[in-house]
């Protein structure tokens, strides 16, 4: 047996050996921990990374990619955004909804303190089920027509397209930067006396769905549109709510909320001040429940309309406006029709609605035109069983209370009026209310007092228009 003395030596080599190849471990180790650090972060690759301790790496790293979302949220921040409102943030946000479309019950988050610029572009499903778009910061277009590239579209700006169960919520602003467009000289205001003037006149909508279904807007400030706010087209299943919409009185077509062959629609609990229509509704739309809404001041109030324009068919039908009040606008609640068209107006309730210095609280117009060359016309879209219930304030004395104009050969039938208290904003005078050709009654007395209305029913004539095409 070897001495003690023999063996240390030995014990000792062998010591350092097992100590050098440890070490060697831990360096290797942390080679690899830094190049998987590097690849999983590259979109911060120009900052230096320190490490305070030396970590492992998983048994198989993962390809390079996008930095990993968190339990489902996009933040478009990791996908490039900057946010400081003029680098272009079109693409990070594109490549945002592209991740999270892919995902069931994923979130795109836009934060607050931030301002991403983003062009002209098409949001495209379908989209796995519950996709949400969280707006917390703020997002907006090119600032005005000469901003504005010469390739992208100028008739819209953001687009929803065949996306089924999308979330558009947040406490976020939408800044259209509307003003540079409304100032173009094709727009009314611009011209004397209301005339316009040469030049391109194509104004992008803000942010329209088309072809989707089983969508909520909720919580969205928009301000400055250049065009409508929100516009859906040829979509079902719509929820609206607690929007805060705004534009100066004298923006044109600023419409709030323009719904157009959309079906099953629900807006409530929101603030509209802008240009045009609050809420505008064209053909096509049926099952439309409007309730908590403030319109105004500025605009042109409710407008069930225009419809049948260039000799067209229309179809609206089952339409509640309800518990809402509407301030210092140009009209209150509105159907209009253009003479030459055709289909049906019927089932709608104006229920429990306050006016506040309205030019026309109540208003059916079945002569809407823009220009004096319209030419009468025979044919026309027929309106039929209105209800007014329960709408009172003030009107401006510039016009009647209470205006029915339809149809020489399509009379309106079957309008009636309960609980109507409509007084002047100044002075003593009340108008009379005015009445073209419309059968209707009163469940209880009006004021003012409508003498008007036509009692039973139409000529003959009427039943031989061709209403069929609703049916």
């Amino acid at each position: 047996m070897a001495s003690l003395s023999t063996r240390v030596p030995v014990l000792l080599a062998i010591f350092y050996m097992i100590l050098l190849a440890f070490f060697m471990v831990l360096l290797c180790s942390h080679n690899v921990t830094a190049r998987y650090h590097h690849h999983g972060h590259r979109g911060h690759h120009n900052k230096k990374h320190k490490h305070s301790h030396i970590s492992y790496p998983p048994s198989i790293p993962p390809e390079p990619s996008n930095p990993p979302a968190d339990e489902g949220v996009y933040d478009v921040r990791s996908f490039g955004a900057v946010g400081d409102g003029i680098v272009d943030d079109t693409e990070a946000l594109k490549a945002a909804w592209d991740a999270a479309c892919q995902v069931e019950s994923a979130v795109i988050f836009v934060p607050s303190g931030y301002s991403f610029m983003i062009q002209s572009t098409i949001f495209t499903g379908p989209c796995q089920s519950g996709l949400v778009f969280q707006l917390e910061g703020t997002i907006m277009p090119p600032d005005g027509p000469e901003s504005w590239p010469g390739n992208n579209s100028r008739r819209q700006w953001l687009v929803f397209y065949r996306v089924d169960e999308l979330s558009l919520q947040g406490g976020g602003v939408i800044d259209g930067r509307g003003e540079q467009w409304w100032n173009l000289p094709c727009k009314p205001h611009k011209g004397p006396n209301g005339s316009t003037l040469p030049g391109p006149c194509d104004s992008p909508i803000a942010i329209r769905f088309f072809m989707s279904s089983n969508l909520t807007v909720e919580g969205i400030r928009m301000e400055n549109s250049p065009q409508f706010n929100f516009r859906f087209d040829n979509c079902k299943n719509v929820h609206i709510e607690s929007l805060h919409i705004t534009a100066p009185a004298w923006s044109p077509n600023t419409d709030g909320i323009h719904i157009e062959q959309t079906t099953n629609v629900e807006i409530y609990d929101s603030l509209i001040s802008n240009g045009d229509d609050c809420v505008s509704i064209g053909a096509g739309c049926h099952d439309v429940d409007i309730r908590n809404l403030t319109c105004g001041p500025g605009g042109h109030g409710i407008s069930i309309g225009s419809l049948g324009n260039h000799n067209s068919g229309a179809c609206v039908s089952n339409i509640t406006v309800r518990d809402s009040v509407i301030k210092e606008s140009d009209n209150g609640v509105r159907i209009k029709t253009w003479q030459g068209g055709y289909g049906a107006v019927s089932g709608i309730s104006f229920l429990n609605i306050h006016m506040d210095n309205v030019r026309n609280p109540i208003i059916i117009d079945q002569f809407y035109c823009l220009s004096k060359e319209c030419s009468n016309r025979t044919s026309a879209v027929s309106v039929s069983d209105i209800e007014y219930s329960s709408i009172k304030g003030t009107y401006d004395i510039r016009s009647p209370p209470m205006h029915f104009a339809c149809s020489d050969t399509i009379p309106c039938t079957n309008i009636t009026l309960s609980d109507i208290e409509l007084l002047p904003a100044q002075g003593d005078l009340v108008l009379d209310p005015f009445c073209w050709n419309v059968y209707g009654g009163q469940e209880t007395l009006t004021i003012p007092p409508i003498f008007c209305l036509l009692e039973g029913n139409p000529p003959a004539v009427f039943e031989n228009n061709d209403l069929g095409y609703c049916s």
